[in-house]
C-alpha cells in the first residue's frame, strides 16, 4: 500500500483561479496524487477548475490527501499553496 498523508487548511482567500492555479503548480512537482476536499466534494490537484468547482470560500475549512512515494511532502506543499492563497 502507497504512503498517504492528510492535512486541514482553512483557506485565507477564496478557491478561485490565481490560488486553484498556485495549488495545480505545487502538486505537479511530486508523484503522488493529490486530492483537496471540501465538505462531500472532492476535486484532484491537477485541475484549476475542478479546485474552483469546490466552491470553497474565505474561512472554508478543506483537507488536502495525498497518495504516494511522496505523499507527505506533496500534501505539505499543496497545504502551503492554499495557505497562501491571494
Amino acid at each position: 500500500m502507497s504512503p498517504s498523508s492528510e492535512v486541514e487548511v482553512v483557506l485565507p482567500a477564496a478557491l478561485h483561479a490565481r490560488p486553484a492555479g498556485a495549488v495545480v503548480r505545487a502538486a505537479a512537482g511530486f508523484r503522488a496524487t493529490v486530492e483537496v476536499r471540501h465538505g462531500q466534494r472532492a476535486a484532484t490537484a491537477a485541475s484549476a477548475l475542478r479546485l474552483m468547482s469546490l466552491g470553497a470560500g474565505a474561512g472554508a475549512t478543506v483537507v488536502v490527501r495525498a497518495t504516494g512515494d511522496d505523499a507527505t511532502a506533496a500534501a505539505e506543499a499543496v497545504a502551503r499553496a492554499l495557505g497562501e492563497a491571494t
